[in-house]
């Protein structure tokens, strides 16, 4: 199936999902990513979980985290909608973020972390499918960041949803995920 009619589908899915299920949901998400084993991490690239895309609590995964690795830095992204490219800036406690134009929360400001730094990146996604392969929101954000990244950095996707068999419409560009974490388990590629 393309990427445009799952994109289209799994919105849809999402949006059936009541607030309680999603928590739920989100919960067994934790629980798998807990089985995760990883490498050591000492930097973390996450997103803020958006309510108007549904997506997963990412905050609950980032938040495990910090509390099993003591010195964990952990970086978000800052958009720029008229290059769609992105960097990674260092967070803490008294970090500031705003509400940009398409409803996500950026920090304001910070640190910029060189994406060479990063050990595991969050990476936000409606459904992959058996090969790791994501839709994401259609903006090309994340496949223009990656590169920029380390070739071992390792790529975490969170889905409500167990992966469909192939999306047809890949391009050499695409970078697949190293794990998609279900409610129901841990998928590795």
């Amino acid at each position: 199936m393309l990427k445009s009619e799952l994109r289209k589908i799994y919105k849809e899915k999402r949006s059936l999902l009541t607030a309680t299920e999603r928590m739920k949901m989100d919960d067994l998400l934790l629980i798998q990513f807990q089985k995760l084993s990883l490498d050591p991490v000492g930097v973390l690239f996450s997103y803020c979980p958006s309510e108007t895309h549904l997506e997963p609590n990412t905050y609950l995964f980032s938040t495990f985290l910090e509390h099993m690795i003591p010195g964990l830095q952990t970086c978000y992204p800052v958009t720029n909608l008229s290059t769609l490219e992105m960097k990674a800036m260092l967070v803490n406690e008294e970090t500031e973020f705003q509400l940009t134009s398409f409803n996500v929360e950026e920090p304001v400001d910070g640190t910029e972390i060189d994406p060479k730094e990063i050990d595991l990146v969050f990476v936000p996604m409606l459904i992959c499918d058996a090969s790791g392969y994501r839709v994401g929101f259609g903006k090309g954000f994340y496949d223009r960041f990656l590169p920029l990244c380390r070739k071992d950095v390792m790529k975490v996707g969170f889905s409500y949803f167990e992966p469909v068999e192939k999306i047809s419409d890949t391009h050499q560009f695409d970078i697949p995920l190293n794990f998609c974490i279900t409610p129901e388990k841990v998928h590795e590629f």
